[in-house]
């Protein structure tokens, strides 16, 4: 597994089947209150003695109903972890795996992991934070993800929420992190995004700008 920061690390890098030039993984918080792995991916699979080495995998969690894999089942068959996905996305994930755990409203796990719902891109979008103890990372899945070397960029979709969208990007704006780890980059770039707090709400402006203009990135 790629170590992206201490205490956090990625699956290798699995290619998207309709956008092959970008890639998606899982990555993996290391914590005293069991380890976590965040989104899906195949290629986690590859990386069984890995996981076990750092500690196994006590939960799981989606951002979102895309990221739905056999993978997830297999996680939770191999290391008895749970799948947290929100409610509103439940029906969707489970067409492709078991939901074992839904949520509905905003909330912590434990002393170092929030659950905040995002809904715009799907209706059970979710965002978590974490505080690794020594930065704040914040999972945003596909509500912003990279592209090229440094974009930030959403994907409102013709199934998608603007409006919520763009509520859930102004919450987001507001959160205080360090990291930023979506689901989805390009191939070949850093998976994560070290960034300031004001850097961030530059950033976060700059999409809300485009998307409140009618654009869909």
């Amino acid at each position: 597994m790629e170590i992206t920061i201490p205490g956090l690390s990625a699956t290798p890098p699995q290619p998207l089947s309709f956008a092959p030039s970008m890639v998606v993984r899982s990555f993996l918080l290391e914590r005293e209150d069991g380890n976590l792995l965040i989104y899906s991916a195949s290629t986690v699979e590859m990386e069984q003695e890995r996981l076990q080495d750092r500690g196994g995998v006590s939960r799981q969690y989606l951002n979102h109903h895309h990221e739905a894999s056999p993978s997830c089942d297999w996680v939770a068959k191999t290391f008895d972890a749970p799948l947290h996905c929100h409610e509103h996305d439940q029906a969707e994930v489970s067409q492709a795996c078991n939901v074992n755990e839904m949520f509905l409203e905003r909330h912590t796990a434990g002393r170092d992991f929030e659950v905040i719902p995002t809904p715009g891109h799907t209706r059970g979008a979710t965002a978590f934070l974490w505080d690794s103890g020594r930065q704040h990372c914040l999972f945003t899945g596909d509500t912003i993800f990279l592209r090229g070397k440094s974009e930030w960029v959403a994907a409102v979709l013709p199934s998608s929420d603007r409006d919520a969208y763009i509520e859930s990007l102004e919450l987001i704006r507001d959160l205080d992190f360090d990291v930023l780890v979506p689901w989805v980059a390009d191939a070949g770039e850093a998976s994560y995004a070290l960034t300031g707090r004001d850097g961030a709400r530059r950033r976060i402006d700059t999409i809300l700008e485009r998307i409140r203009g009618g654009e869909n990135a």
